[in-house]
């Protein structure tokens, strides 16, 4: 039996943590979720040329306190920021019965760092917050909280789906071989390797955790020069509203 104090955490990838969100088509000023089309998480790694930018189901993080449970969806993975920044700008499409429709700029609303380790027989994805200094109304709605912990797992894209949900076969993530082995039949797996969330059409579950006391994550001071969401994804700032980021408040 292994005692408690014997339990290792094992860090398996660190880097810098966004938050942005992006207003639905033909919204003015966004006054809560209701304006909301969807909440991206995009992670960074460092040490590893990548980006993901991560759509997070019901359009807020899971709550830890009571453990709840919320699905994420590996949107976009790219070697150049320009591959997400793309993905946040505006985009005009057109209809049948409205003509041309415009979905507005996504707008920051987070900054920090993040580590995903392995702690027993789960892995976590923990984060904190560096922008903004104090989390607003904004954060509040989406349950962005100034740090979080969550059990993250990966769904085994080859389980069928339960009617009526689920995502067509083209969507789903292509794992090569060595990495379907990891399933071995299991629904899910933990984020081990996480080269797992290193495909598009990858289907995560976060569940809320308490935060664990040896991942000691260490944030920077960062202001509204400094800022690694503009340097490091490369978003320009007269396209994306930045009240969120900085203020916590809805633009």
């Amino acid at each position: 039996m292994v005692r408690d104090d014997e339990k290792r955490t094992e860090v398996l990838e660190k880097g810098d943590i966004y938050f942005a969100y992006r207003p639905k088509a033909g919204t003015g000023a966004v006054e809560g979720l209701e304006d909301v089309q969807r909440l991206y998480m995009i992670l960074s790694p460092r040490y590893k040329d990548l980006y993901r930018l991560i759509t997070i189901g019901r359009k807020e993080l899971p709550d830890t306190e009571t453990h709840e449970r919320n699905w994420g969806l590996v949107k976009r993975v790219g070697r150049n920021p320009d591959d997400v920044e793309d993905e946040l700008d505006d985009e005009v499409y057109s209809t049948k019965t409205m003509g041309l429709r415009r979905l507005p700029a996504a707008r920051p609303a987070g900054e920090g760092v993040y580590e995903i380790v392995k702690h027993d027989d789960h892995t976590h994805l923990a984060y904190k917050l560096e922008l903004p200094k104090r989390p607003g109304m904004v954060h509040d709605e989406f349950d962005i909280e100034e740090e979080g912990s969550y059990i993250i797992t990966v769904k085994n894209p080859e389980n069928p789906a339960q009617a009526g949900g689920g995502l067509d076969e083209e969507q789903k993530a292509e794992f090569p071989q060595r990495l379907k082995k990891r399933f071995e039949g299991r629904s899910f797996v933990n984020a081990v390797p996480t080269e797992l969330l290193d495909y598009e059409g990858a289907e995560l579950v976060l569940a809320g955790a308490r935060e664990e006391s040896d991942i000691e994550l260490k944030p920077e001071a960062e202001t509204e020069a400094s800022a690694e969401i503009f340097r490091d994804l490369k978003l320009e700032r007269e396209k994306h509203p930045v009240k969120p980021l900085f203020e916590g408040e809805w633009e």
